[in-house]
């Protein structure tokens, strides 16, 4: 009987703690909502977290604010992301640093998976091969043959350690079997003046900030990065199709919240940005800025950036990059 007492009184203590948990998750949200973006404004994942937000904040009633915070190749917003409440008020939306991140750098502070509980994957921005336009290449095997012929020639800009621009020059370094010499930069605006001027041969850029300057003509798109073609460029053909098989690179991501936020808050939020993602307001906005829109449940995100951490490690290793 005492034995019976206890395993009772242990059940309703059990249900005692989950009451409030759930009450709280029912009532959420009450007050606004912070939405950390690990970069500067204007960028893909920074546009994205302003047109959803003010979707879901109208629709929960409740101001959701941007917060960004660069720096350090994006582990910083993202660290300050890991730390924060698990209350779903702070949520944050990444891109494709998340997964390349823990290879690069020694002392994270923060694990891709164990720091986070995915809430939606948002977007893949496919990358453009846009090469100097004097250069005598309509194609990329016929780029990749000038660059065999020409080694001194042979730069690629790259945004800098542990961007997408990084690991697809390496990805395509390692495919391709031609000599580069990978130039970094701080980001797309500081890259693009010596790609115009031919300071630079290539940069594999996001189409969300190079295709402007694909169609004015100022630089040639010879492939993109991704196993089908951009819906923003649909007559470059992929770097898959013209030889390079298996070659697929792009930059991804979507909301996370801190590990240990309560499955009814992600539940909710995850049905809230679908809906937002939908919208055909929003759908025009972001596909405008070459993004395209994906969607889905939060363990579909967590299988994709289970698979992306494989396929980027793989490519770091192979490719001897020393974690700083």
């Amino acid at each position: 009987m005492q034995l019976t007492s206890l395993f009772k009184t242990l059940a309703v203590s059990a249900c005692l703690v989950a009451v409030p948990t759930l009450a709280s998750a029912q009532a959420y949200p009450t007050h606004a909502i912070r939405i950390i973006v690990p970069a500067p404004p204007g960028g893909a994942i920074d546009t994205i977290a302003r047109v959803v937000g003010d979707k879901i904040g109208a629709s929960m009633g409740q101001p959701v604010i941007v917060d960004n915070r660069p720096g350090a190749s994006n582990n910083l917003g993202t660290d300050v992301l890991a730390k924060s409440a698990p209350d779903g008020y702070t949520i944050g939306i990444v891109g494709g640093s998340h997964n390349t991140n823990k290879f690069l750098f020694k002392n994270l502070g923060w694990d891709p998976e164990k720091s986070f509980e995915p809430i939606v994957y948002t977007h893949e921005v496919p990358l453009v091969f846009a090469i100097y336009p004097q250069i005598p290449a309509k194609t990329l095997p016929e780029f990749v043959a000038w660059m065999k012929a020409n080694p001194g020639e042979a730069k690629v800009a790259t945004s800098g350690r542990g961007s997408a621009q990084e690991m697809a020059a390496e990805m395509f370094r390692m495919a391709s079997g031609a000599p580069m010499l990978l130039v970094p930069y701080k980001g797309s605006s500081a890259a693009h003046p010596d790609l115009l001027a031919g300071r630079t041969a290539l940069y594999i850029d996001t189409i969300s900030a190079i295709q402007s300057q694909v169609k004015a003509g100022n630089v040639r798109a010879v492939a993109v990065s991704t196993r089908k073609r951009s819906m923003s460029l649909p007559d470059v053909p992929t770097a898959n199709e013209q030889g390079l098989k298996g070659y697929d690179a792009n930059t991804n991501g979507g909301f996370l919240a801190p590990a240990g936020t309560p499955k009814a808050i992600v539940a909710k939020l995850n049905a809230e940005i679908n809906a937002a993602l939908k919208l055909p307001d929003v759908r025009a906005k972001l596909e405008a800025a070459g993004i395209e829109i994906q969607g889905g449940t939060p363990q579909e995100y967590a299988a994709l950036i289970k698979s992306d951490l494989a396929k980027w490690g793989k490519v770091v290793k192979d490719a001897g990059i020393q974690p700083e």
